[in-house]
């Protein structure tokens, strides 16, 4: 930019070997023409006219140009992913902008607040960091059988609404503690202590975050509930000792209590099948005497008729039939004097029947034995027996 001040460069005519032009004087100049473009009068010598500086108000338009650029590029942002945008007018909420580069009109006027809403937060009730630094005014709660226990648990969430998030609520966080906390205690205080501590901690921790996401909603926080997780959940210290004791007697009690049940359902089946086959055995004994009965009725009927027929004939039928079986049932041997001298014993034979305890079992042997060894000798009709049977006969 031209400066006309024969200060800059050599005059024509003038010393061509003229310094440095002096700073304050041209200090002075500057701020003279500046006073003279804003109605100043400057320091002007007496009776002299002003000076002009030619180019003075381009200078202040470019510097005035280069403020407004960079005024309004300041209302350029850029969203990452994973990041929401709320554009503030005047405080005043104006939209929600998605990722990528935006603009909006720099401040004063319109103000931007990016918010992060796939970033997973935890809340922590009950304890700070390790659930060793416990806050018992926030962990211990009351049950339904009016018992206290120590529950610790997080909650982690993420953010669904970001202008819900950022205009509702001042403070986000303390507002999901708190109604984290109301909901658990509310929970834990319509079920027993057992539950509690045992087998309800999966249904606890459900229960308790679908009533928590409910309150929030209410409220309008912007907030979703993404888990609740159970830390920590225990009887008081101060009890610690006899709440053991009592867990180990319920254990006790349950452990003989199956086993009362095991030996039950040993014993009682057993039982069953004895007294069943008690049953079945006496019945079958019942139905075995009751057929044995009626074949020897039907046998002594058919013996009767036939012996009134023949009676000679059936009683020595009967003779034989009984000396058969009284001989099956021994071990003697009866020899014929008349028969043959030369006579072969079937010793090994008789020394098995005496060694089986069984009678049953010697009488097959003993018969065979005594059929092999001795013939049958026939009654002679003019024995002293025939006699005595001819005798009955003849009476009448």
């Amino acid at each position: 930019m031209a400066w006309n001040d024969p200060q800059w460069g050599n005059k024509s005519g003038g010393n061509k070997n003229s310094g440095p032009p002096d700073l304050d004087e041209m200090w002075r100049r500057i701020n003279e023409r500046l006073n003279g473009m804003f109605g100043g009068k400057g320091n002007r010598p007496e009776g002299g006219a002003p000076d002009a500086m030619p180019g003075g108000g381009n200078l202040i338009g470019l510097l005035a140009g280069l403020l407004v650029l960079v005024w309004l590029a300041s209302g350029f942002y850029i969203v990452d992913t994973g990041q929401r945008g709320v554009v503030l007018r005047f405080g005043k909420y104006v939209e929600t902008t998605g990722d990528g580069p935006h603009w909006h009109l720099p401040w004063p006027i319109e103000s931007r607040e990016v918010v992060n809403v796939d970033q997973v937060r935890t809340v922590e009730i009950g304890y700070r960091t390790n659930v060793k630094n416990e806050m018992l005014r926030e962990s211990l709660m009351l049950t339904d059988d009016e018992n206290i226990v120590d529950l610790q648990f997080a909650v982690q969430y993420l953010i669904k609404d970001p202008k819900d998030f950022l205009f509702v609520d001042r403070s986000p966080e303390e507002a999901v503690r708190q109604v984290a906390e109301s909901a658990m205690r509310e929970i834990v205080g319509r079920n027993k202590m057992d539950f509690v501590l045992y087998e309800g901690r999966a249904d606890i921790a459900a229960r308790a975050r679908a009533l928590t996401q409910q309150i929030l909603d209410r409220y309008k926080t912007g907030i979703t509930i993404s888990q609740l997780t159970l830390q920590n959940i225990q009887p008081p210290d101060q009890v610690q000792s006899a709440f053991d004791d009592a867990v180990k007697a319920g254990q006790d009690r349950e452990r003989l209590k199956n086993e009362a049940e095991a030996y039950a359902n040993n014993v009682v089946p057993r039982a069953r099948g004895f007294a069943s086959r008690l049953k079945e055995e006496a019945e079958g004994y019942q139905k075995s005497v009751i057929l044995n009965a009626e074949g020897e009725a039907n046998r002594f009927s058919q013996i009767v008729t036939q012996y009134a027929q023949a009676p000679q004939v059936t009683r020595e039928r009967m003779y034989l039939d009984t000396m058969q079986t009284v001989m099956n049932n021994t071990t003697k041997v009866i020899v014929d004097q008349k028969g043959n001298s030369l006579l072969y014993l079937p010793l090994d034979k008789l020394q098995q029947m005496v060694s089986q305890p069984s009678a049953d079992s010697l009488s097959q042997p003993a018969s065979e034995a005594a059929s092999a060894a001795v013939p049958v000798v026939p009654v002679d009709p003019r024995s002293r027996d025939a006699f005595r049977s001819r005798d009955r006969e003849d009476r009448p």
